[in-house]
């Protein structure tokens, strides 16, 4: 099953959907004790991994982060090889002055922005999906 490519079908299509709760971005050691299943994401970095878990399971783990992001995921099933997708949304988003963090998997794309900023993001990407 393979993505979709079309750019203008992937902006009409994109459907963002907010995910509940509040997810942090951590440095940690291979050593730490973490639960699988508790684990978003997990990128291998030359300093050390980086996971990405919910707020309140790094504060009970007692992770460091300096990031509180809101959950957005692209409904559509994007191909990983589109072109220009994520340059559309994170342009959409740069001009609302709204940062984003994009992790690209299998099926979708997941954007992370700051909490405070979510109902905004969720609003300009609605924009772009509709006027597109």
């Amino acid at each position: 099953m393979t993505g979709e490519t079309n750019l203008s079908t992937l902006l009409a299509t994109m459907t963002p959907r907010l995910n509940e709760g509040e997810y942090v971005f951590c440095s940690i050691n291979v050593t730490t004790p973490i639960n699988n299943a508790d684990i978003l994401c997990l990128f291998h970095e030359i300093e050390g991994p980086t996971v990405i878990l919910q707020k309140n399971i790094a504060d009970t783990l007692r992770l460091k982060y300096s990031f509180t992001a809101s959950w957005i995921t692209l409904a559509v099933h994007s191909s990983l090889e589109a072109i220009g997708l994520t340059a559309a949304f994170s342009k959409a988003l740069a001009e609302k002055g709204i940062s984003c963090n994009v992790v690209s998997a299998f099926y979708h794309d997941h954007i992370f922005v700051p909490s405070q900023d979510a109902d905004k993001a969720m609003e300009t990407l609605r924009r772009l999906s509709v006027n597109f």
